[in-house]
């Protein structure tokens, strides 16, 4: 993959079902909605976006430490200036030695816990808590992208190629490819939170969030 060669798919090929994911959870979420407070989005949304920053800044330590990112000694306008036209993403994956490779390996696992950690403690449901999972990965995804763009101006366009992940094997792909991904996810949990927020609709599912003790076929569903 080159930066100035659209590739529509990406690689190994059970990357591009990802592209399903946030399809098929609209399909289950849309009718009845998500119970997910407004609160818990923007809280959740900024700690994906701080984490995502993290994400970003530990890439640049990573090639700095090796030697691969001109102008670290400088300012960041230096590393921006110096380092732009030749940063490589996947070609600098590729050249990290061993030692740094392992633990890049292992920091995946560790931040996929991290996430999963602030979708427990976010919600008590499983369908909401899966949703939770999604919304803190699709902003930590966007914020790396854009920590990336604000420190060393990469990517240079939406078709630079990425490394997206190192397990089981390296995930190649277009950064349009997670960024659209990433987007339809936030789209469709905010939709179906607000869904579930609208006024004039009363259901068990807000009823027992409410505490509600009510027996459930006492509970009336209604929709203006």
């Amino acid at each position: 993959m080159t930066p100035d060669h659209f590739v529509l798919f990406a690689q190994p090929w059970w990357v591009n079902l990802c592209l399903l994911v946030p399809l098929i959870c609209y399909a289950f979420w849309r009718r009845a909605g998500l119970a997910i407070p407004r609160q818990v989005l923007l809280y959740s949304a900024l700690f994906g976006l701080a984490f995502g920053f993290v994400e970003a800044s530990v890439v640049v330590y990573i090639r700095a430490a090796v030697g691969m990112l001109p102008g670290f000694n400088g300012t960041l306008g230096d590393v921006i200036r110096e380092s732009a036209p030749l940063y490589r993403q996947p070609l600098a994956v590729h050249q990290l030695p061993p030692a740094l490779l392992s633990l890049e390996t292992l920091r995946e696992p560790a931040t996929i816990i991290m996430l999963v950690s602030v979708a427990l403690l976010a919600a008590s449901k499983r369908r909401e808590r899966w949703a939770m999972f999604l919304w803190c990965f699709a902003w930590w995804d966007l914020a790396y992208y854009a920590g990336l763009w604000a420190t060393v101006r990469w990517p240079q366009s939406m078709q630079s190629p990425d490394v997206l992940f190192l397990i089981p094997e390296p995930w190649l792909a277009q950064v349009w490819f997670p960024i659209l991904v990433s987007g339809l996810t936030l789209l469709e949990v905010a939709f179906a939170s607000r869904r579930q927020a609208e006024p004039g609709t009363f259901t068990a599912l807000a009823a027992a969030d409410a505490g509600n003790q009510m027996p459930a076929d006492a509970i009336l569903t209604r929709t203006n």
